[in-house]
């Protein structure tokens, strides 16, 4: 008689209970201690499904007659044939050794950052980058796609990323002490759901419920009326896209046109900010930066703006700046001069007041600080130093040995033979994937490890299959996270999977390091040993008891020590010189000297507002509309795409593209219409939403669709916004993604006749005749 095993689990929106019977998956509970769950969780059973899992090891047919000779436009064309891990293992060792040894380690590009699963043992890019470490190096990127320039400038102007990390003022100082909040972008349980490494409790509507309680003024600054819940109540500034920083600027000089900025702590606690009061004032271009100004920009109304102005000095007021705000051209501008307003108000470093990045873009971000130690498998010392910025892929695959910038360096972009992707999939969330697709065709090589038969691993020369997390044991935590939480095995592995760390021991055994990649650790030994290191580094540093590694597993948590009600700089605000920041000049920099030796006209030496290269404010026709491609409700980036949260958000087996009532009016579109968005760079199928949520002019489709083309047309009929965004860099500084500076057009389809699954299911097919 079969009975229901109750197994603990965590994953990147939260942790659950998986109930299990004859290897099934029967049920999902939410973990107890969450006030609210994600219900993405409900979704898990999806892994489980053997339609979209690699099953076992394969090769692409051209490749395996030719190796690195075979003709690379072969594929995501040519048919794969299943081999051995044997032989695929060898494979495998036999192009790191040939790379390595003809063109140099920096010829290996290893790529993604570990989203398939929040355990930190089969973490699969860590994992990757250790075995590589370990033989003499390879390729890597810095940032990641959701936040680059941000930290770039924040790294310039606070001296770390600390603000846009998670270690700005937590959320209950807010709660406490904010009398305005100032959202630009989004404070959404949507994004909030999610949290890289897991996450144990979801706080952000306890928190902006006790914000509507204290009765705090709450303005909105977004395109989309919905980045906050209606019940918040807040006063809603639909904007134009990407023009924020323009808002903040003209609020800053407001102020100072009134005489009212913080001269104290601007003499104080910042260096440079003759700079950017000068640019205000209008001494650098004729042009004064206040209300008028900036609301012919952001198209809002000037007497809002200079009103708010003044209720910024009045009152104890907050910041809160989406990381959306910076994927886009000039992305750096948004978060220093939001940098620049709080400088100018005066209130960074008291309780409730100044500016932070990121809230609610991360489930952990303003939670009470973990102190402690997180678990993470160590990716060992790097031999060599070669590196892209992350959004810059196609650029480097298309431009080997050609310049680019970085952070005021000037580096050359390697010759990239051999790709190796661990756990992570560029055609969900790169940039312009045509031009992508083109790029992919360069490289001798590509290896793909993954669960699932992802775009990227279609397009692969060799695929291993990997386990889901629910077919290994782990162990989930962050530094934003107040739980570790057990990953407990559920079900038994599909088809001829294995979990990434046995694949890489496997491969560094043929490569001859497999005792120092494993270290005489097998999976449960690696799990332990990671645990105990944040229990005995809790109890030496804090004095703080956390159960021993047999009381946790059983448990399924252990709780991590954490710090309330912190004030970002209070410290630094009371003793500048004592608590001096890691910047040029040890205090917050508003006018920058480095930036002014390099005189980049992308991002110059104070806070500024540089026009996008696409925007609504300069459009040859009214036919074009600004494409924005958030993060969805229903799903993690790609993750769980055909589960059962996915799925209700699409309709007629696409993803939903929201456009605001004039706009469906004028372009002849209805409600659940199949819609074809495109520009120069691609073109995709939609289903129309028609919403007065979404601002004029603003066309919203989540990311997350699997890419598929059709045919010879190239046209994406599942609706992945990446056919149409735009990829350069955010600036020559900060070199981030800009997936958030794009127009479109818009028309109904005329030949309303394929639905998206039977595209996936023509594709899922073919692989199956394997």
């Amino acid at each position: 008689m079969s009975r229901i095993k109750r197994v603990p689990h965590c994953s990147h929106w939260g942790a659950y209970t998986i109930l299990v019977e004859d290897d099934r998956i029967v049920g999902i509970e939410p973990f107890q201690h969450d006030p609210a769950p994600s219900p993405i969780i409900h979704s898990i059973a999806e892994w489980a499904n053997p339609e979209r899992r690699v099953l076992r090891p394969m090769v692409r047919s051209g490749w395996l007659d030719k190796r690195e000779k075979s003709d690379r436009r072969g594929r995501g064309r040519e048919k794969f044939v299943a081999v051995s891990w044997d032989e695929a293992t060898t494979l495998v060792a036999d192009e790191v050794r040939r790379v390595a040894g003809t063109f140099g380690n920096a010829s290996i590009f290893a790529g993604s950052y570990g989203w398939t699963n929040s355990g930190r043992l089969h973490h699969a890019s860590s994992l990757l980058k250790r075995m590589l470490n370990l033989v003499g190096g390879f390729t890597r990127h810095v940032d990641t796609y959701s936040i680059a320039a941000g930290p770039v400038i924040l790294r310039h102007t606070l001296g770390n990323d600390d603000a846009c990390g998670g270690r700005a003022n937590t959320l209950d100082t807010i709660a406490q002490h904010t009398e305005t909040l100032v959202v630009f972008g989004a404070l959404s349980p949507r994004t909030a759901q999610n949290e890289a490494g897991g996450i144990g409790s979801h706080r952000l509507e306890t928190y902006l419920r006790q914000i509507v309680e204290r009765g705090v003024k709450v303005i909105h600054v977004s395109p989309l009326k919905d980045d906050l819940p209606d019940w918040v109540s807040a006063e809603w500034w639909p904007i134009r896209p990407n023009t924020d920083a323009a808002l903040m600027l003209g609020l800053a000089g407001e102020i100072v046109k009134a005489g009212r900025h913080d001269r104290d702590f601007l003499a104080r606690c910042t260096s440079g900010a003759d700079r950017l009061l000068g640019y205000l004032e209008g001494k650098t271009d004729g042009v004064r930066k206040e209300a008028v100004w900036a609301a012919n920009i952001c198209g809002l109304d000037a007497d809002r703006i200079a009103t708010l102005a003044n209720r910024l000095v009045d009152t104890r007021s907050m910041l809160t700046v989406s990381w959306s705000l910076q994927r886009a051209h000039h992305g750096e501008q948004p978060f220093w001069a939001a940098l620049g307003l709080a400088s100018v108000v005066g209130q960074i470093g008291l309780p409730g007041g100044g500016v932070g990045y990121g809230y609610a873009s991360l489930g952990g971000v303003g939670a009470p600080l973990n102190l402690g130690r997180s678990p993470a498998i160590s990716q060992l010392t790097r031999p060599i130093d070669s590196f892209i910025p992350v959004a810059r892929i196609s650029d480097m695959l298309l431009n080997p040995g050609r310049p680019f910038s970085y952070e005021g360096e000037i580096r050359t972009y390697p010759d990239t033979r051999l790709v190796y992707w661990a756990g992570g999939n560029p055609y969900h969330h790169h940039q312009d994937l045509n031009r992508l697709s083109e790029a992919w065709t360069r490289p001798e090589t590509i290896i793909v490890q993954d669960p699932m038969f992802t775009a990227t691993a279609q397009r692969a020369d060799i695929v291993l299959p990997a386990t889901t997390s629910i077919e290994r044991n782990d162990l989930a935590g962050n530094r934003r996270s107040d739980f570790i939480l057990a990953m407990k095995k559920a079900i038994e592995p599909l088809g001829e999977s294995r979990s990434d760390f046995e694949i890489f021991n496997a491969i560094a055994g043929r490569l001859g390091v497999a005792d120092r990649f494993n270290e005489g650790r097998d999976e449960m030994g690696w799990v332990r040993h990671l645990y105990e290191a944040c229990r005995s580094d809790a109890s030496q540093r804090f004095g703080f008891a956390m159960p021993d590694f047999d009381a946790f597993w059983e448990a399924g948590y252990a709780r991590c020590p954490v710090k309330a009600e912190h004030t970002f700089l209070a410290d630094f605000r009371n003793e500048p010189e004592a608590h001096a920041l890691r910047t040029e000049s040890g205090k917050i920099v508003l006018g920058s000297e480095t930036l002014a030796r390099l005189d980049y006209a992308d991002c110059r030496p104070h806070p500024a507002w540089i026009e996008p290269a696409e925007w609504l404010g300069n459009i040859a026709d009214a036919g074009q509309m600004h494409l924005i491609s958030h993060q969805p409700a229903g799903r993690l980036h790609s993750q769980l795409e055909t589960g059962a949260s996915s799925r209700a958000m699409k309709r007629n087996g696409r993803e939903q593209a929201r456009l605001h009532p004039d706009d469906a009016a004028i372009l002849g579109i209805e409600d659940g219409r199949t819609i074809r968005i495109w520009n120069g760079r691609g073109e995709c199928l939609a289903t129309a939403e028609i919403t007065d949520k979404v601002r004029r002019g603003v066309l919203v489709l989540p990311t997350g669709a699997w890419f598929t083309p059709t045919g010879n047309s190239g046209l994406e009929v599942a609706g992945n916004p990446n056919v149409l965004t735009l990829d350069i860099g955010t600036s020559q500084f900060g070199q981030g993604c800009s997936a958030h500076t794009c127009l479109v057009r818009v028309e109904p389809y005329a030949a309303d006749r394929r639905d998206a699954f039977e595209a996936y299911q023509e594709t899922l097919v073919a692989l199956a005749a394997v």
